[in-house]
């Protein structure tokens, strides 16, 4: 009787885990920095402690000397957070950290940091794992959970299938958009806000 009370709690915040990640969105996730975002990283902390350098050594202010410290001092954690890159970059004086692959490197770097996980990946991703910890609780319970994630990942590629086809319709019949809006206007606002997410 424990063990079924204790797997039904196991299943029920499992699917609520579920539940939340599916509600929540993908714009909170992100992918783990990847080869050029640890180069560009490790670059921008060789390029802040080449800055306060030689603010030091050309005798600035002492305010332009303190920030470029402090920058340095900052870039620490940018590199610490991505990881160390597998092949460092020339960067030890001004003229190698001022090459035209290490600004290449920061602009790929920066259009990286902007992408987030499909929705409907992580959608998947999500109904995968959960139906993976269900049947490794087993019983009937576990058994149930498994045939309701299993019917609700059909239901979701449907409803992917539907919403494609439909902005497909609706660039390829540009007059027809105003009537296929009019035929949505009875969906409630609970769909429209669905579809309104999933489609991005």
């Amino acid at each position: 009787m424990r063990r079924t009370i204790s797997n039904r709690r196991t299943v029920v915040l499992a699917l609520a885990a579920l539940v939340t990640l599916s509600l929540g969105g993908c714009n909170g996730l992100r992918f783990a920095p990847g080869e050029t975002q640890k180069q560009n990283a490790w670059l921008h902390n060789r390029t802040a402690a080449v800055a306060a350098e030689t603010a030091r050594d050309e005798q600035t202010s002492p305010q332009l000397q303190a920030l470029t410290r402090l920058s340095e001092l900052q870039s620490r954690s940018f590199t610490a957070y991505c990881g160390l890159p597998k092949k460092y970059p020339q960067a030890e004086t001004s003229e190698q950290i001022l090459a035209e692959s290490n600004w290449q490197t920061a602009n790929a770097a920066l259009a990286q940091s902007a992408e987030r996980p499909d929705a409907w990946q992580v959608a998947d991703s999500a109904l995968d794992v959960g139906i993976g910890v269900c049947a490794l609780f087993g019983g009937v319970l576990g058994t149930r959970a498994v045939r309701f994630l299993q019917e609700a990942r059909a239901k979701s590629q449907a409803l992917k299938e539907i919403i494609q086809g439909n902005e497909l319709f609706k660039t390829q019949n540009a007059e027809q958009v105003a009537a296929f809006k009019a035929a949505q206007q009875n969906q409630s606002p609970e769909t429209r806000r669905l579809v309104t997410a999933i489609k991005g």
